[in-house]
């Protein structure tokens, strides 16, 4: 019986160890667009939220967004910039095809084949999300997609979680006996 518990748990631990780290290429960003993260700072009463989901296996980026109140008018271009650090401008990498022409509205797309380096740069917190306008040429609205905002994807933490309630009935029951 002892034998049997050891290799559950070491099972389990192995599971936990090797199988998140594949688990882990997916991860969400939770993104906030407002004017005072814009570079330089704009006044606006405009916000948004995004989420921006990587697969560094798959080489995908999905985007889904909301916005509101573009006070500049309809945009004229909105995109994810990298690879540059917090508070400056970088060039655009993922356009954001099909973008609403509406003051207020929402936006999904997943991105295929996106580049290594750029999956990178999100990844390293190097990335951000802006949206143009006319009176707003350089972005209205602006939210960096950083790895503090991220969370693991579901499949990750439950493996850790099972990691976690095996090695503690190893631990229980190793004091039983």
């Amino acid at each position: 019986m002892k034998i049997q518990k050891c290799a559950l748990l070491w099972s389990v631990l192995f599971l936990a160890v090797f199988t998140s780290s594949a688990q882990a290429a997916i991860i969400n960003y939770n993104v906030v667009l407002s004017g005072t993260e814009s570079v330089p700072v704009n006044v606006t009463t405009a916000s948004g939220t995004a989420t921006v989901t990587v697969d560094d296996v798959l080489d995908t980026v999905a985007v889904t967004m909301n916005y509101t109140g573009l006070t500049g008018g309809n945009p004229s271009a909105a995109h994810i910039h990298c690879c540059v650090l917090p508070n400056a401008n970088g060039p655009v990498v993922i356009p954001f095809t099909g973008f609403p022409s509406t003051t207020s509205g929402t936006y999904s797309n997943t991105f295929t084949g996106v580049s290594v380096a750029n999956i990178t740069g999100i990844e390293a917190g190097l990335a951000y999300i802006n949206i143009h306008n006319a009176v707003f040429p350089g972005g209205e609205i602006r939210g960096d997609i950083l790895p503090a905002n991220a969370v693991p994807e579901p499949t990750s933490a439950g493996l850790l979680t099972l990691a976690i309630g095996g090695l503690s009935l190893f631990v229980r029951s190793r004091r039983v006996v």
